[in-house]
């Protein structure tokens, strides 16, 4: 048995993480991890820049360490 069918048959190749680069593999992965759009239009940017805001103001005002009291 060569080394390469030895650590393929015991899962030790490392060919079940490989990335997926085919469109649906990215736009997959831009829809799980948006970040700065890199084109678009300005209205596009405005857009972005708002949902950032509105982003940053959620966080700002939500403490983790409270609770919701219940009565």
């Amino acid at each position: 048995m060569r080394a390469d069918e030895f650590l393929k048959k015991y899962g030790l190749d490392g060919d079940h993480q490989k990335a997926d680069h085919s469109l649906r593999g990215k736009s997959l992965e831009r829809a799980l991890h948006p970040g700065q759009p890199r084109s678009g239009t300005p209205h596009d940017w405005e857009d972005w820049e708002k949902f950032q805001a509105s982003e940053a103001e959620k966080t700002a005002t939500t403490l983790p360490d409270q609770k919701p009291h219940d009565e």
